[in-house]
């Protein structure tokens, strides 16, 4: 039924970046509107500057939450002070506060049951701190809003090539120290409790890439591998994980190797992002895995050197509409075969024989 559409709550991000761009771009396909009930938590006035300037043909209705948004048509909330104006390429303190207003309204109509997923556009993250929001990002500040205690790791995807890190947003001099056996086993939970459950995965197997060159060279270019990194794995496989490694990581991904792998558990930012910008950038989707809340957003930051301009690729934002969808579906199938208790114990039985095929191809390569 039309009325039982996955309601997407989008924020409108940075209103000088190419956010209203991607977002209207998107929603210009009328096929989107099939597939979901799409709101945006902004501001009608800047979304209408944004599809003039662009002459983008796109048609939307002001509401003053989602709960009244019409299934079939693109609706805006309007959570921004009016006198707020559009600079294209400027950063700007009026633009954080824009982008924070529209953050926090989605997340308490979220919390009220009024929209099923959030997909944010990218902001600045200068602009937007204040005493609201002290944190790195997004993921941080949805985590300490909506986790409910949990733990967030962000994966960067596209298809099946998936990326997570250890460590996010810190400095490179603090990586090493970071990096404990405690953190990577953390890590390799929630990685593949969502590889399971967002991602309907039965038997997920993990990569994890070794800190450093030539993943240590036996002890010559570093211990971590062997008195950190491998200690963890060994002990994640004793309790069921199938994670593999350490792999150096400057021909992992060259190889093609990270093919035979649902997921990859990098070390640290720049190590995963990387190559998976160099492979993926134009249609890869940041998932913050390990909440109750699915929130997605694109791979991309608020791209000031092209915005107004309209040359903007809207696919990654698209991309992440599609993957808010599907781990909806996914975590909603899961819920439905673990109601009924035999249901349960046969889904159970069902992964231990696919655990058992997985050793015994193994034994055979």
């Amino acid at each position: 039924m039309e009325d039982n559409k996955i309601r997407v709550g989008i924020t409108q991000g940075d209103i000088n970046g190419v956010g209203y761009e991607v977002i209207l771009k998107t929603f210009a396909d009328p096929v989107m509107l099939e597939l979901c009930t799409p709101i945006i938590y902004g501001s009608p006035k800047v979304a209408a500057y944004h599809r003039k300037s662009l002459d983008l043909p796109i048609n939307f209705s002001i509401v003053n939450s989602a709960s009244e948004a019409d299934p079939n048509r693109l609706s805006v909330v309007n959570c921004t002070d009016d006198e707020v104006k559009v600079e294209f390429s400027k950063p700007d303190v009026e633009a954080g506060k824009a982008a924070l207003g529209a953050l926090e309204k989605a997340i308490e109509e979220y919390k009220e049951g009024i929209i099923d997923v959030i997909v944010t556009a990218p902001i600045n993250k200068h602009t937007i701190q204040s005493e609201e929001f002290a944190f790195p990002g997004h993921t941080e500040y949805i985590e300490q809003k909506l986790g409910d205690g949990e733990k967030a790791l962000m994966i960067l995807m596209k298809d099946d090539f998936r990326v997570a890190l250890v460590t996010g947003h810190i400095p490179v001099k603090e990586i090493a120290g970071s990096i404990t056996k405690e953190l990577i086993q953390e890590k390799l939970k929630i990685f593949n409790r969502s590889l399971k459950q967002d991602f309907a995965i039965g038997a997920p197997r993990i990569a994890v890439l070794s800190l450093n060159p030539h993943a240590g060279d036996g002890g010559l270019l570093g211990t971590e591998e062997q008195e950190i990194i491998i200690p963890a794995i060994n002990e994640m496989v004793a309790k069921g994980i199938l994670c593999y490694g350490p792999y150096p990581a400057d021909g992992f991904v060259g190889s093609d190797n990270f093919t035979h792998f649902d997921g990859i558990l990098a070390m640290y930012h720049d190590q995963g992002l990387a190559p998976f910008k160099a492979l993926a950038m134009d249609e890869g989707v940041n998932y913050t895995a390990g909440l109750p809340v699915i929130r997605t957003s694109p791979a991309h930051g608020t791209a000031y050197d092209i915005a107004g301009k309209g040359i903007a690729s809207e696919d990654s934002f698209r991309q992440a509409i599609y993957v808010a969808i599907d781990v909806f579906r996914n975590r909603q199938r899961e819920k439905e075969a673990h109601a009924n208790p035999l249901r349960k114990q046969y889904y159970e039985k069902r992964d231990d024989s696919d655990k058992l095929k997985l050793d015994s191809v193994e034994e055979d390569l």
